[in-house]
């Protein structure tokens, strides 16, 4: 019979982790086997028992889109610049996944509050999933995006800094809504008003960013200073981001490049990165309590 008592008599304490503790996200990235666990779940879930099943991913941003269109392009004759629907539409599918992503970040702990009560995981998990469940319900979206573009020419005109512009874009959202999602998440936990801040924070987002109107209106009536602030709106800056990938390559020079396009990138990426070590905070000095506030 083998001794093992003294198995681990020489193996530094220092190798051993403390049962309950987290690295924060960095265990939520190492976890990835039930990071993809999660993420399919939620995939495969969110349209059991329905009908129209993943057609809901299309109707939704197409039922947006005709509303918008009809009230700014048709009523308000917004439909004079060139390619306005592909103007609108770009804007649309960048608003929904941020919509999407921050929302599901919020709720993702309460929503999971059996498995939080139960077992120890890392938390950030629910959030960082709920990012990666709202770029899958994304890219149905953006593959109907493409294909309008492409009928109106747009693989003639694209460029390498357009397919940049768009990759950027898309990390910008993805990273600032998973920032605000493990802030708004953590604090949800404890106060369920932080759902309703976040659905007035989201419907200000879509009118505070240039989706159905024009940068150029918002330069016309702001000092120099107050345009620098809204152009620092990573929403916003990604929003025009998708404007110089898909719609400038069909509409041509219709407007002006936003100012400090490029530099506005790496400042928004920046305050998306802090919206991050934010929420990671915040999250982390709130995780001790989940079990018991929920």
């Amino acid at each position: 019979m083998i001794d093992s008592r003294n198995l681990y008599e020489h193996v530094p304490r220092a190798e051993f982790d403390v049962p309950g503790s987290s690295r924060g996200l960095w265990d939520a990235f190492r976890w990835h086997y039930l990071l993809r666990l999660l993420v399919r779940t939620g995939v495969t879930t969110r349209y059991r028992n329905s009908v129209l099943g993943w057609t809901w991913s299309y109707v939704r941003p197409a039922a947006q889109f005709l509303v918008f269109w009809a009230v700014f392009g048709v009523f308000l004759d917004l439909n004079r610049v060139p390619a306005y629907a592909v103007y609108l539409f770009s804007g649309i599918v960048v608003i929904n996944l941020f919509s999407e992503a921050f929302k599901n970040g919020t709720t993702a702990i309460v929503n999971n509050a059996a498995l939080v009560r139960k077992v120890y995981l890392p938390r950030q998990l629910f959030a960082l999933s709920a990012v990666q469940v709202a770029f899958v319900h994304f890219v149905p979206q953006l593959a109907l995006l493409l294909i309008v573009v492409l009928f109106l020419g747009w693989i003639a005109q694209i460029s390498l800094l357009g397919i940049l512009a768009a990759l950027a874009g898309i990390v910008i959202v993805l990273v600032f809504a998973l920032g605000l999602g493990l802030l708004f998440g953590a604090v949800n936990v404890r106060f369920r008003d932080a759902e309703n801040i976040v659905e007035l924070l989201l419907l200000l987002a879509t009118w505070a960013s240039p989706v159905l109107y024009f940068w150029t209106m918002v330069a016309e009536v702001l000092p120099d200073w107050a345009l620098r602030i809204y152009m620092l709106n990573p929403i916003t800056q990604a929003v025009e981001l998708f404007h110089y990938a898909f719609w400038r390559p069909v509409a041509g020079a219709a407007l002006p490049l936003p100012p400090d396009l490029a530099m506005n990138t790496v400042w928004t990426l920046l305050i998306a990165v802090v919206s991050v070590g934010l929420g990671q905070y915040v999250f982390r000095r709130l995780e001790g309590r989940f079990a018991q506030d929920l």
